[in-house]
């Protein structure tokens, strides 16, 4: 046996366009789907409640922002994802779930129809799409395997993405890019601003009404400090957003979803509601999938709030009443807007009720929790025909 100790591989950490931004401004960097990024500045109680009540500033830039174009994308595409992309209007935004052969979720994203006005290849109309960042090196080689070659995949890499969210995100960016205020939830558009041309769209992580930014990595800086000139935003970490999307049932990938979970077992059977891409079936894990909309899957995600002050983490056991493991969280912290402990769990189906009691078992400590109906806190987007 030799006794050579093996250097120890370490992988280096991407920065993002704004890295000395935020270390100018107090962010603590942490590790995060290869990137070092600001998880709190503040601190995560106050940074959640200010995008709560005001409107924070998050760097999303390690998201994968891709552009796909090509004659018959839209009936490729609807091959390897659940989604109605043929009914998509230009500027119009859809959530969907990039699906293995066994109905696993590879990914959840968003994609939205740009049709030929557009800053990335003028006159070329396509699907520009946002996948998670901690996978968008596997998207990117499952699209380019599955989609026919005639398709063309553009990574945007040279894109900075950021996210204004809360209630007053609305007043902080009509000053600096006007206009914005007449889109509405899933709907983008294309603005002029400082000689540049930014994608905005009314969307978010967060269950607040608010905008994500595509601007050019090198006008980031720029923009990010025009935004927090406003009164209403401050710039707001990873800690944060996580305490804000799950309140706001929205899973994340890697933690609430994965490969071996349906889009039914996670409650995401709004991603499978068209009636046409059913009736088809041609979408990856579509006779699972569909079996499990119509009898049920043995598991299924849920939310609970747990008695007590201490939060139950992802990791935590959920056990039966014989003591037996059924269930596993996946997310947990304490909800600052609801002042009380939450989970999300997958559970089997039979004790998915709302209003079912669970106990729950973290490293040997047991809590209680209850089953509620999710989102914690009720999302507060700006929908087309509701009252401004």
């Amino acid at each position: 046996m030799s006794d050579v100790t093996e250097p120890e591989i370490v992988e280096e950490l991407a920065l993002l366009p704004l890295d000395a931004w935020h270390r100018a401004r107090g962010g603590r960097m942490v590790p995060f789907a290869g990137y070092e990024m600001p998880v709190q500045y503040e601190g995560i109680m106050a940074e959640h409640q200010w995008t709560r009540e005001s409107a924070g500033l998050f760097d999303v830039s390690h998201m994968g922002q891709l552009f796909l174009s090509g004659e018959g994308l839209d009936t490729a595409l609807e091959t390897l994802i659940p989604a109605d992309v043929a009914s998509v209007p230009v500027n119009g935004q859809k959530y969907s779930l990039l699906l293995g052969e066994n109905g696993g979720i590879l990914d959840d994203l968003m994609f939205t129809r740009w049709d030929g006005d557009n800053e990335v290849d003028p006159g070329v109309p396509g699907i520009y799409m946002v996948v998670n960042g901690a996978c968008k090196w596997d998207d990117i080689g499952h699209l380019r395997e599955f989609l026919p070659d005639e398709i063309s995949l553009s990574h945007l890499d040279e894109q900075a993405l950021l996210a204004l969210q809360g209630p007053k995100a609305v007043d902080a960016l009509a000053r600096v890019v006007p206009g914005v205020e007449t889109l509405v939830f899933m709907r983008g558009g294309w603005f002029d601003w400082n000689g540049t041309r930014l994608w905005i769209s009314r969307s978010g992580y967060t269950g607040e009404d608010g905008f994500e930014i595509s601007v050019t990595g090198d006008m980031a800086q720029e923009l990010a400090d025009a935004l927090t000139a406003q009164a209403e935003v401050k710039p707001i970490g990873l800690g944060a957003r996580d305490s804000l999307r799950l309140e706001a049932d929205l899973p994340l990938y890697g933690h609430d979803l994965d490969t071996e979970t349906t889009p039914v077992m996670a409650a995401l059977n709004f991603a499978v509601a068209s009636k046409r891409r059913r009736e088809e079936a041609n979408f990856p894990g579509a006779a699972r999938i569909l079996a499990e909309r119509e009898s049920g899957s043995i598991q299924r995600r849920v939310g609970l709030i747990v008695e007590g002050r201490q939060p139950v983490r992802e990791g935590a056991l959920v056990l039966d009443a014989a003591g037996n493991e059924v269930g596993r969280v996946t997310s947990g912290g304490f909800a600052p807007t609801v002042q009380k402990p939450i989970t999300m769990a997958y559970v089997p189906t039979a004790l998915a009720e709302i209003g079912t009691r669970l106990t729950l078992s973290q490293r040997g400590k047991i809590h209680h929790g209850e089953v509620v109906a999710m989102p914690f806190v009720p999302h507060r987007y700006v929908r087309a025909g509701a009252a401004q």
